[in-house]
């Protein structure tokens, strides 16, 4: 399964796709990208005058990148047309360091920690353009082809 074929099997859509790119996928990890463009709807209100990215999307980018796309790719051989992955986050714990700004790409990098019983856990940390961490931490979620 290739980049294309996991990104079309992500059960998000614009608004909520925070998947552009994916550049390494292998069976311990997977790295992406992500450009939170200026006009998303949240910076209007995220701050006043001065609109930063939203933790909790920070995470879920991390998720979708880190979690989710890695999920897919390690149940190719499950997923098809009629069986589709279901997902859900079962548990984070991220730290934040630096703000993401309005036209900022990301990418994000995530190691497995272990995936068994459905359950995939992983090491994932969040780089801005100029290689500096944005956050890190641990995201789990269940993962099944139903």
């Amino acid at each position: 399964m290739n980049a294309s074929q996991i990104i079309k099997n992500l059960p998000y859509q614009t608004p909520f796709l925070f998947v552009d790119a994916l550049t390494e996928i292998s069976e311990k990890g997977i790295t992406g990208n992500y450009t939170f463009k200026e006009n998303a709807f949240f910076y209007e209100g995220h701050f006043k005058e001065n609109p930063i990215t939203p933790g909790v999307l920070l995470t879920e980018t991390m998720a979708q990148i880190g979690v989710v796309c890695l999920g897919i790719y390690l149940l190719k051989d499950e997923i098809s047309l009629d069986k589709k992955p279901k997902i859900a986050l079962t548990s984070n714990q991220v730290d934040f360091f630096i703000p993401v700004l309005p036209n900022e790409r990301v990418t994000v990098v995530s190691e497995k920690e272990y995936y068994r019983f459905n359950k995939l856990k992983c090491t994932v940390k969040m780089l801005n353009e100029k290689d500096e961490l944005v956050c890190r931490g641990t995201i789990s979620g269940m993962i099944i082809a139903k």
